[in-house]
């Protein structure tokens, strides 16, 4: 295997782990609203806040480290790959614009919601976590479809340069894509819940990974057919089959209210489906609808093999030792929650003024 080869494995291995474990954050992200939503004393607002905050407290100690995964995969293309680099965030700067501007607005969402004890500001904070969740969970989908079917790449010289607009990437193979990886997420973050809770919220969790399951198989399965039959290979076969069983294997499962082997077999399934994608776009990692020829391949956009050399050195020390900590991380953070952990004041915030007791004053002597 080429070194060419090794990095472009490595770097889809990389979306492999940032779409399996950013998957359920972005699930968590966008199922808050439902799950977050109280049902056992609506005269109580506290009692809806207290589920919001169950709900996302099973990310929190997990979610920036999850986000690793996506800077690391951009590092290696930006250093592995350059020409693939540069033509992929110049054709597709808007899409990846909002998809960076929707992150940070759920990093400031997730980080700030806690620093104001006012009802309104952690109304706002849910929704710059519901915005942060569904535009990237839709767009990751349609940026990878059009990697893989091809956009309008024309060749100026040295360089290959994107001639197509944003609507180009809005084509029904791409719009099933996004449709793809938001079913995906949502089931992926309501299975994830049911893993991290006990009690009444573990139950609702279950029901809805049970409900979304059937309809994320359908429109899956279309995705991973449509782009197997146009894009694949003889040997994505297999692939393609592993992933089916992986899915079919989570809709059983979930049914079964087995969370645990459900998480596993939709991670397989996720992963599978990444593994496909990256496997019928081989040995192109952008191909040109315009003219073959000028497609962007693992051979012409790679950067110098003494750069591939000192960064394959430099994966081989330090991927070891991110992929500890983080499964220690994991390790540490495996407690199952419940409403009973979560406090009716945040932590850090100070009581409102309505809960504050007045101190009795003390006796004269």
């Amino acid at each position: 295997m080429s070194l060419e080869t090794f990095w472009f494995c490595l770097i889809a291995v990389l979306f492999i782990g940032y779409f399996v474990l950013e998957g359920f954050d972005f699930g968590v992200g966008m199922l808050m609203p439902f799950l977050g939503r109280s049902h056992e004393d609506e005269s109580d607002p506290l009692s809806g806040d207290k589920r919001r905050r169950l709900v996302i407290n099973t990310i929190g100690p997990l979610w920036d480290g999850n986000e690793v995964w996506l800077l690391t995969a951009g590092g290696a293309m930006f250093a592995a790959f350059g020409g693939w680099y540069a033509t992929l965030f110049s054709g597709f700067y808007l899409p990846l614009f909002l998809i960076l501007v929707a992150l940070i607005i759920r990093i400031c969402a997730i980080e700030w919601r806690a620093k104001i004890n006012d009802p309104q500001w952690r109304r706002w904070c849910d929704v710059g976590i519901g915005i942060g969740s569904w535009v990237p969970a839709i767009l990751w989908g349609v940026a990878f479809a059009n990697i893989v079917r091809g956009v309008p790449i024309e060749l100026d010289g040295p360089n290959h340069v994107y001639t197509g607009g944003f609507f180009n990437l809005l084509n029904p193979y791409a719009l099933l894509g996004g449709a793809t990886t938001t079913l995906v997420f949502l089931t992926h973050g309501a299975i994830f819940v049911a893993l991290k809770t006990k009690g009444t919220m573990r139950d609702d969790a279950s029901r809805l990974a049970a409900r979304l399951a059937v309809p994320t198989l359908l429109v899956a399965g279309g995705f991973l057919l449509w782009t197997q039959l146009a894009y694949g290979k003889g040997w994505t076969w297999i692939v393609f089959a592993i992933t089916v069983v992986a899915a079919i294997a989570m809709v059983a499962m979930t049914q079964a209210r087995s969370e645990g082997w459900a998480f596993v077999a939709n991670a397989i399934a996720i992963a599978g489906t990444v593994a496909l994608l990256f496997g019928s776009l081989f040995p192109n990692v952008m191909p040109s609808s315009l003219n073959p020829d000028w497609s962007l391949t693992v051979s012409n956009s790679s950067s110098s093999h003494y750069t591939l050399v000192i960064m394959t050195w430099a994966a081989a020390v330090m991927t070891p030792v991110v992929i500890g900590y983080q499964a220690w991380s994991y390790w540490v953070f495996r407690k199952r929650l419940s409403i009973d952990d979560v406090p009716d004041v945040a932590a850090g915030l100070s009581p409102s003024p309505r809960d504050v007791t007045e101190p009795k004053p003390t006796p004269k002597r």
